[in-house]
């Protein structure tokens, strides 16, 4: 947000007194702002109503004030100074998205005033580490336009620091510290991934807080811990293969049956199919642009145009064109004359709902080829053989979107505009796979 706001330094000529014979009155500061607020500061000079050009709001050139002959230059640059002070801690509460009261913009103001002259902050004790944390997630999610789902996480951040220490402290933080912390984390069961972005994260913090001069340390700069399996080399990219993404796209969820107990089977409950139908529908539209689940979680009739969709990702804040082909404008068009809530073109669900429904969908449109998970929790490699249908995510459809474009032959600087990827790199797990494939196709010239 933006808070208007007019800044006026003046002359208080109420109780004026002489000064060498001409009148003088204590330089005040007044703001007002938003919808008629108006706070007021004392300057701390007394100046010569005559010398004071009120247009310009400064004392004039050359002339001296009080009776200890202060020059109009120390003054005028102090008036400077407070005016960009002002206008500092404005932007505080911008980007915090919060019009202040008076008291607490005359307290922010004073508090300001207060650390530039390095005196002690209206005799407040120091920021705990946790306050400063709520102030770092409060600052990055106006800034970045975090989603909820990136509060949440956070949130588990600060529960899980906390638990571990409650009393941590910024001045006497660690790599020591963070070590314990790592050791915490791994004691918690976590995967090696999510821990090295769990650390990641309270980098971010540390950096940030050093940035705000609450930290003078450089944890941030020298803790880099290295986990196994975290390198990319062993991630499995959960997708469906082409043959696969058709057969779902085509599977008829009203002439489905759902296995009840052990090879004993009944339909499916009319309303069952067709919510999953509505689910398949959803996922496979993802599978056909490389859209992220929030991007068609949000996508209005307004994004879609004849031949193309237009948007700016909720994630990234890109703007990103995406050209629609036979499957997604056939997806598009089966919904056209449906009425969904904020102008929808699709019946998107939550995320977690969804999540849990795709795995449904997967299994009763037999989606249940052997998938191999390797991850690693601390040294120990772990190995897992799943069903792929429980292990579908709407994160799937955008990956699947990837290899099948990929392996259709689709240059990977092309399918980077469509999925808005900034560097190659993030495209290394996906032309793995691909090369995977081809091997195998390759192979069926062989000699039996």
């Amino acid at each position: 947000m933006q808070i208007k706001r007019r800044y006026l330094f003046f002359p208080d000529k109420e109780g004026t007194e002489k000064t060498g014979y001409k009148p003088a009155g204590k330089l005040r500061f007044r703001i007002r702002y938003g919808h008629g607020s108006i706070v007021a500061f004392n300057v701390g000079y007394r100046v010569k109503l005559d010398m004071w050009i009120t247009e310009a709001q400064r004392c004039k050139s050359g002339s001296t004030h009080g009776e200890k002959k202060i020059s109009a230059t120390e003054i005028n640059n102090e008036i400077q100074r407070l005016e960009n002070l002002a206008t500092e801690v404005f932007k505080m509460f911008e980007v915090n998205n919060h019009l202040p009261t008076e008291n607490e913009f005359r307290e922010a103001f004073n508090e300001a005033n207060d650390k530039y002259f390095g005196k002690p902050v209206s005799g407040k004790l120091p920021k705990t580490f946790f306050e400063i944390f709520d102030e770092f997630t409060n600052t990055m999610g106006v800034q970045n336009q975090w989603t909820k789902a990136t509060y949440t996480k956070f949130a588990a951040i600060r529960k899980h620091l906390y638990t571990f220490n409650s009393k941590l402290s910024f001045d006497t933080l660690s790599d020591n510290d963070m070590l314990k912390y790592v050791a915490y984390l791994h004691s918690l069961d976590f995967r090696n991934t999510t821990i090295d972005k769990n650390v990641d994260f309270v980098k971010w913090f540390i950096k940030w807080a050093y940035g705000q001069n609450y930290y003078q340390g450089n944890v941030h700069l020298t803790f880099r811990p290295k986990f196994k399996g975290t390198d990319g080399n062993q991630k499995e990219v959960i997708h469906l293969t082409w043959d696969e993404l058709n057969h779902l796209y085509e599977f008829d969820f009203s002439k489905a049956r759902k296995e009840i107990k052990p090879n004993e089977f009944q339909p499916l409950d009319p309303e069952n199919a067709k919510a999953l139908e509505r689910i398949r529908d959803v996922f496979c539209f993802t599978c056909f642009t490389g859209l992220r689940y929030s991007d068609v979680a949000k996508l209005s009739k307004a994004d879609v145009k004849s031949t193309y969709i237009s948007i700016v990702t909720q994630k990234t804040s890109d703007g990103i064109r995406v050209e629609l082909n036979d499957f997604s404008k056939e997806i598009l068009d089966k919904y056209k004359n449906a009425q969904f809530k904020n102008d929808k073109v699709l019946p998107v669900i939550s995320n977690q709902k969804m999540n849990e429904q795709l795995k449904d969908m997967g299994e009763i449109a037999g989606i249940n080829e052997p998938q191999r998970i390797v991850y690693f929790k601390g040294n120990q490699r772990v190995e897992e053989v799943h069903p792929k249908y429980s292990l579908l995510t709407t994160h799937c459809g955008r990956r699947t979107f990837i290899v099948n474009a990929l392996y259709l032959n689709i240059p990977a600087e092309v399918i980077m505009r469509w999925t808005g990827h900034s560097d190659y790199k993030a495209m290394k797990p996906y032309v793995k796979i691909v090369d995977e494939l081809k091997v195998q196709e390759m192979n069926k010239f062989n000699r039996k």
